[in-house]
């Protein structure tokens, strides 16, 4: 059964990629701007631009040059930057993982914080406290991640300037990494300066991501425990004794956490998403950004391929996020 879920979804992944794939390959070719004529000097002729018009393949019809494109996507070839002169997917992997690392980080502190105002609102359900913690969640919920990313700036990197406001890390440091995952890599070689370094520039972007989805997590999650505390089986744990707190930390915890699940993976792509904007504010040198520098450049082949790995994690995000949800889940487990 569960096999058959996989492949079902797996088919279903190919089909929506290549829907996701026509889809932008057809809108960054609509859309206006010519952008052979912006890598080339105002004084260039004519025979100019139509010799890199010819080299990029951009004189053939539209769907020549998708069938080109998507003939060397299935080979791993996202083409080639027009502004960096390099292959797309040696750009967008280098990228990656600075990406990930951030969007990791402010899962951990929202799931952290979501997680521990929620046991504190439900231990304090009917009180003035859950009150309050629900009028803050509103309020942090309010404000979007990136308008939470300028308002720490101006705290800890204008009026006390306490963090770091710009960059992925100390760019004094002699870093020789093999790959892009400062904080895992560090770990591994002992590099505790890079380590420190790398998270202290990622703090501030990763809790303007964070509180949001905090917010969100919390109000859910204190809502389900709300629920599981009223059944049977909590009564039983306070009439054997358990204090109002074990029963939530050991009875409740567990089967509240499932629907709380699916909205942690599916919020996480969107998470994933925003860095874009948030990434830009902290000229943190992740995905985000360089998508940012792609589109503001029209390097049409950035763009497919920056988008494409997007959709991809979107997808692979959100299957693992069902599969886990049926695992964890008894009667779908074995429905």
């Amino acid at each position: 059964m569960l096999l058959k879920t996989v492949l079902t979804r797996l088919a279903t992944t190919l089909v929506t990629l290549f829907g996701v794939a026509v889809v932008v390959f057809t809108l960054v070719r609509v859309a206006p701007g010519n952008p052979i004529a912006m890598m080339l000097p105002p004084g260039a002729t004519e025979e100019d631009i139509a010799n890199l018009t010819r080299l990029y393949g951009f004189d053939k019809s539209l769907p020549e040059q998708f069938a080109i494109w998507l003939g060397g996507v299935v080979q791993g070839d996202f083409g080639t930057s027009i502004t960096l002169r390099q292959p797309v997917m040696e750009l967008v992997l280098g990228r990656l993982p600075a990406t990930l690392e951030l969007s990791f980080m402010a899962l951990v502190i929202a799931v952290t914080l979501g997680g521990l105002v929620a046991v504190i609102g439900a231990r304090k359900r009917g009180t003035g406290t859950e009150v309050g913690l629900d009028l803050t969640n509103g309020a942090v919920l309010s404000v979007p991640d990136f308008l939470w990313g300028l308002i720490f700036v101006l705290l800890f990197g204008v009026l006390w300037p306490v963090l770091s406001i710009s960059g992925r890390v100390d760019p004094r440091l002699d870093i020789d990494f093999t790959s892009n995952f400062y904080v895992i890599e560090g770990l591994l070689r002992g590099r505790l300066d890079v380590v420190g370094s790398t998270l202290s520039h990622m703090l501030m972007p990763a809790m303007s991501l964070a509180l949001p989805l905090a917010a969100m997590i919390a109000q859910l999650f204190k809502q389900s425990l709300k629920e599981v505390l009223h059944l049977d089986y909590t009564t039983l744990a306070r009439v054997r004794g358990f204090s109002e707190t074990a029963v939530i930390l050991r009875e409740a915890l567990r089967n509240a956490a499932l629907p709380t699940l699916t909205l942690v993976g599916v919020q996480f792509t969107f998470l994933i998403g925003g860095t874009v904007i948030v990434e830009r504010i902290f000229a943190y040198e992740g995905l985000g950004n360089m998508a940012i520098d792609a589109v503001i450049n029209r390097d049409l082949p950035l763009i497919q391929g920056i988008v494409i790995l997007f959709a991809a994690l979107f997808i692979v995000i959100n299957l693992l996020v069902d599969l886990s949800y049926t695992l964890l889940n008894p009667r779908l487990r074995h429905g």
